[in-house]
């Protein structure tokens, strides 16, 4: 796999996960100072009425307090640990990290539900959680794409589990538009790369593009690209050889009248010199 020329040394994407990593780590700070301190105050953890707490939690969910909420149910988290109460709390801390945006958090917690209590009756919903979380985090197809691939992931991981799910069709939908967004990005880096004159980087990128996203609508784009890297490096037979086997796919898009000419002139050139 090549690697894209577009992807940036520090985005403003980074500087996000370094800064909720940073929450992160300030959370479990939090949770142990609690846990040790809770140790010596034993008798007054002990006292806490856990389930007064979640119905707390949950009421100001509902009302939409989030910071509120994540108090109330982080208290249960620590405190009830390993119960039932307790698993059922990690899935609406990560509910209310969700609602204020905070997705990396969310599915922090998220994944500690699942590792935690794998049959829980919120998993199947945690799952897929995790599935809109890295949705809606992934960006356009012209920025990094780490967490469009992750999502492609855990849709696939989630249809595969879940096959009678509700969410089993927006999960398919949510897939081809992820595909499309990807085969987009590998598609452009190819272009660039024609651009640089890299042209054997190039045609890396337009493989990708056949071979992991053949069910898109570059396919046939990367086809002609692939044909026109050859002429440009003067490999005549090659790109005859490629022409005669993709051509039915160079006809779909209507241009198999250009590229016959790129072979006549020798040359690539668009259709407006065709004209």
């Amino acid at each position: 796999m090549c690697k894209s020329p577009m992807r940036g040394k520090f985005t403003a994407q980074n500087f996000m996960e370094r800064n909720i990593l940073m929450r992160i780590v300030v959370t479990i700070l939090l949770c142990t100072f609690l846990i040790i301190t809770g140790c010596a105050g034993k008798k007054g953890i002990q006292n806490i009425d856990y389930e007064l707490e979640f119905e707390k939690g949950k009421k100001a969910l509902s009302k939409k307090k989030y910071i509120r909420a994540q108090n109330h149910f982080n208290t249960v988290v620590i405190g009830a640990s390993h119960t039932e109460l307790g698993d059922d709390a990690l899935f609406f801390l990560g509910e209310s990290h969700y609602l204020t945006k905070e997705y990396l958090l969310a599915i922090a917690e998220y994944d500690r539900l699942i590792r935690r209590m794998p049959f829980s009756p919120y998993v199947e919903r945690t799952r897929y959680r995790i599935c809109q979380a890295y949705l809606i985090m992934s960006p356009k197809f012209f920025n990094d794409q780490t967490y469009s691939e992750k999502a492609l992931e855990k849709l696939q991981e989630f249809i595969d589990d879940y096959p009678n799910s509700d969410n089993r069709l927006k999960a398919q939908e949510d897939i081809l538009i992820l595909r499309e967004k990807l085969s987009q990005k590998a598609y452009e880096s190819g272009v660039l790369y024609m651009k640089m004159e890299e042209y054997s980087a190039a045609i890396l990128a337009f493989k990708q593009v056949i071979k992991l996203y053949y069910d898109t609508d570059f396919i046939e784009l990367a086809h002609m690209k692939t044909i026109a890297c050859h002429i440009y490096r003067s490999d005549f037979d090659e790109a005859r050889t490629y022409y005669n086997e993709k051509r039915a796919d160079i006809e779909k898009i209507k241009m198999d009248d250009l590229v016959d000419q790129w072979f006549v002139q020798k040359r690539v050139f668009d259709r407006i010199e065709l004209q």
